[in-house]
C-alpha cells in the first residue's frame, strides 16, 4: 500500500477537524472504553499480549469507523493506528514491567505523559495526511 502525494498546503479547518475527531476517539479509546483489565495487563511481564491487543484493537475499530464514515478510502488508517498504538503501548508496559515502576514513581508519570505524547503526535501525523488528501 503506497501513501498518497502529500500537498504542500493543508487547509487549516480540515487539519483542526481531524485533530478534533481523532482526539475525541483517542478519549473514548484509551480512557471510556479500556477497562482495568486492559490498563493493568498490557503492563505485566507476563500475559501482557491479550489485554494490549484488546485495547489496541479498540483503537482499530474507532478508527476504522471513523474513517469508513469520514473518508472511506482511508479504511486502512484504523490499521495504521492500531500498529502504532500497539507499539507505543508496548514499549511503556515494557518499561513498566521490567524495571518495576509503579504509580509511586515519578518515572511512571513520566511514561504516561510520554505515551499519551507520542499518541497524540500519531493523532497530528494522521490529521496531517488526511487534511492534504482530502
Amino acid at each position: 500500500m503506497i501513501l498518497p502525494h502529500m500537498s504542500s498546503t493543508v487547509s487549516v479547518g480540515a487539519l483542526v477537524g481531524w485533530m478534533l475527531v481523532l482526539t475525541i476517539k483517542h478519549v473514548f479509546a484509551d480512557f471510556y472504553f479500556q477497562n482495568k483489565w486492559m490498563a493493568l495487563g498490557k503492563d505485566q511481564k507476563t500475559g501482557w499480549a491479550l489485554p494490549l491487543l484488546a485495547h489496541c484493537g479498540v483503537h482499530l475499530l474507532l478508527t476504522t469507523a471513523v474513517m469508513l464514515v469520514l473518508a472511506p478510502r482511508y479504511w486502512f488508517i484504523g490499521l495504521v493506528d492500531f500498529a502504532i498504538h500497539l507499539a507505543i503501548d508496548r514499549a511503556k508496559g515494557f518499561c513498566v514491567a521490567t524495571f518495576n515502576i509503579t504509580p509511586e514513581s515519578r518515572w511512571f508519570w513520566w511514561l504516561i505523559g510520554t505515551d499519551q505524547a507520542l499518541h497524540h503526535l500519531t493523532g497530528f501525523g494522521l490529521s496531517v495526511l488526511l487534511a492534504a488528501n482530502p
